[in-house]
Formats: structure tokens, sequence, C-alpha cells
């Protein structure tokens, strides 16, 4: 036994072994073997035809025996020794303290066995300690506004980019950010503590003497804000001429999707409840079980507990004619509606003024989000991939973190 593993020759020649294995002590080489010698932290064994192979650490040369044919073979702490018909020959390290020289093997006179003792009062060298990986940073989620754009990076921090007349893209500082949400003229995020942060169009941004204290599971920006409290109810700010900042009640709502004049929520249920504005039926919520949902200009949508989409609302391009399938999630924009197939792959349906549609592009996604008149997807490398309306550089081909 070495000083942390051991070696033994089974019977039909191979060796193997075990214990500690951090210099690769313990990977023994095929094939047949007559002898194992297991030494401090590397290994050594004798071949049938009389060759010595070593394994393990080789810090000082211990595992590289010297050529010859032996009949036995020893390893020590840092040294190795193995027995010739006619000499001793040994490798490896030679002093270990200053004033200790470790005897040479006899010059004459007949030898039958040999050892390696280990190296008295040494400490056992560290383990090599591999250097780590960099992980690379990535984008895990994002937000398409009107006319700007918001991703969470890997790392906690937040990115923006897009049209900025009111510092809807002045990024925030903090690194412990989990979502993003990008509205009209302003862009909320959510802390890991469930602590909002906003920026943008000041009606907008909470204050000490609005309703917006505490912590919250959920945030959307869209013309008002609204989030959903660690209680599971409803908070909501900013300037709505058709009350869509005036949820509705209830203490068990999940997630929260805002538009242009109009909300909706989804309870822990299931069910989902909009308000304010209703002049095109968005409001009117088709029944079903839902798992999520996204509230466009003046549409909604929801995704059903069986992977499929159902939107309601103003319908004049298209955009409640959802397609058939099984999706993963589902983003209303003003006039256009898209959906992640459970393959990963993107399809949106709707208007198309600005290619917004038509120009969507072929890979493997893990997340969709629809603006005005620009869609943007998240790639399964992590990196962001936009298309449509770019009049203020909110939707650039590829946006890396």
């Amino acid at each position: 036994s070495g000083t942390t593993h051991s070696c033994a020759v089974r019977e039909g020649g191979s060796v193997e072994c075990w214990g500690m294995n951090n210099y690769g002590q313990s990977n023994a080489p095929s094939g047949i073997f007559t002898q194992v010698s297991a030494g401090a932290w590397h290994s050594c064994g004798l071949r049938e035809s009389g060759k010595v192979e070593c394994w393990g650490d080789d810090e000082y040369d211990q595992s590289n025996p010297s050529p010859g044919s032996y009949l036995a073979v020893s390893a020590g702490t840092r040294h190795s020794c193995a027995l010739s018909a006619t000499s001793t020959s040994c490798w490896g390290r030679r002093d270990e303290r200053p004033l200790e020289v470790i005897a040479p093997p006899p010059a004459s006179g007949a030898v039958t066995d040999v050892s390696s003792g280990g190296e008295g009062g040494t400490t056992p060298p560290p383990a090599p300690t591999p250097t780590p990986t960099p992980t690379p940073t990535t984008f895990t989620t994002l937000s398409a506004g009107h006319y700007h754009t918001c991703a969470r990076r890997s790392t906690g921090t937040i990115d923006c980019w897009g049209q900025n007349t009111y510092g809807q893209d002045a990024d925030p500082s903090g690194s412990s950010f989990t979502t993003v949400s990008a509205g009209i003229t302003q862009s909320c995020a959510l802390t890991g503590a469930g602590a909002l942060s906003c920026w943008g169009l000041s009606t907008a941004r909470p204050t000490t003497t609005q309703a917006q204290a505490g912590t919250f599971t959920a945030v959307a920006a869209g013309g008002p804000v609204c989030a959903v409290r660690s209680t599971g109810a409803l908070a909501c700010w900013g300037t709505s001429s058709y009350g869509a900042n005036s949820p509705v009640a209830g203490s068990n709502f999940t997630a929260v999707s805002v538009g242009e004049d109009h909300a909706c929520a989804l309870s822990s249920a299931g069910a989902i409840s909009c308000w304010g504005r209703n002049n095109n039926g968005q409001r009117d919520v088709t029944a079903g079980v839902y798992t999520a949902l996204s509230v466009g200009g003046y549409h909604s949508c929801g995704l059903t507990s069986a992977g499929a989409i159902v939107c309601w609302g103003w319908n004049g391009f298209g955009q409640t004619a959802a397609q058939t399938g099984t999706f993963t999630a589902v983003s209303a924009g003003w006039g256009h509606t898209c959906g992640l197939r459970s393959t990963g792959a993107i399809v949106c349906w709707g208007r198309d003024a600005n290619r917004q549609v038509s120009d969507t592009p072929s890979g493997t996604f893990t997340a969709v989000a629809a603006g005005r008149d620009h869609t943007c997807g998240l790639k399964s490398d992590g990196t962001i991939a936009c298309w449509g309306s770019n009049t203020s550089g909110q939707a650039p081909q590829t946006r890396s973190p």
C-alpha cells in the first residue's frame, strides 16, 4: 500500500489500484504484470518481459524508470528502485533535506529483493490546482419595448439599447437582477431579493409617495407599470386614461403583463384577469387554463396548459390568429405576436410592415420578445438576434452580452 492508495496484481496478471488518484497513481495501465508496488503518489509495475512501468506523480522523475530488464521493483515516496540479475537501479529524487542523501544502491554483491522506503517526515505535495475555465457571460432573459430592448446578463446586470429619449436605456447599477421588462418610455427590473428598480419616464418610477414599497415576484412595464407583490397581490403605477393602473383585487397572482392601455394577470389557478381599456375586446379572456400570458397593443394572448397559444382582442393585422402547434412561450407586440415552439424555433404572425414577422430567423432559441415593430430572440448560445424596425437601434441583428 502507498500513502493514500493501494495496488494489487489480479490472478490474470492485470493490475488494479484504488484510493487517492490526484496524480493518476491509481490509473494502472492495461496488460500483464508480475509485480506491482504502490509508492506515496506514484506506482510501479513489472511486466513479464522484465520491463518496469510507472505511473502517477513524476515531479522528480520517480515515474521515469531506467531502461533494462528487471526481476523486482519497489516505489518509494519520490523515488523508485528495481533489481536486475546483476545490480540495483534507482531513479527519482536523491535528496529530500539539504544534509540528507539517499544511499546509492550496492555497488557489488548478490541482491535478491528490493524495497524503496519513504522519505521520512515528508509532507505530501499538494495536488495540482486546475485552472478554472472562466464561465462565459450570456444573456438569460430579454424584453422588447416600443422602441428599445432590455436583457439580463448571466452576471445579474442589465443591458438596454435603442431609444433613450426618457432615459429608458440608462442601465441600472447592480448585479443582482433576475428579470427585466421594457415598456413604452420606461424600464423596470427585479432583484433576487424582490426589490424593484425602474428608470425612464418619471411618472412610472416608484417613489416613497406611491404604493411600491415592499417585495415583488414579477414586474411588467407597458404604458403604466404593474407588479406582483410577494403576497400575490397586484400593484400598478404611472399614468393611464383607461384604468390600466388600477388592477383587479386578489392575492393569488403569479404573473402580469401590461400593454398601452390595458393589462392582464395570471393567477396560481391558471386563470387570466384583465383590466383597463376594452375597445377591441382585449380584456375578454378566452376561457381556459393558462401557464403564461402576454399583452400587446390592443390584444392579449395566453399559453394554455397544453402548450397552445390563444389570443383575443384587436385582429386588424391577424395578430390574434395564433399558429397551431406546441409552444413554450408567447409574446404579444403592438400589432404582431410571436411564439416559441417546443423545438426552440420562433414563429410570428400579424403586422409585418417592418418585416418583424417575415424576417424571423431559423435556429434554436430559448426566449422571444415582440416589441412595437421589432422582435428579438434569445439564442441557445446566450446571444440575442433581432429583426424588424431598427429606427432607434432597438433591433440589432446580433447583440452579445
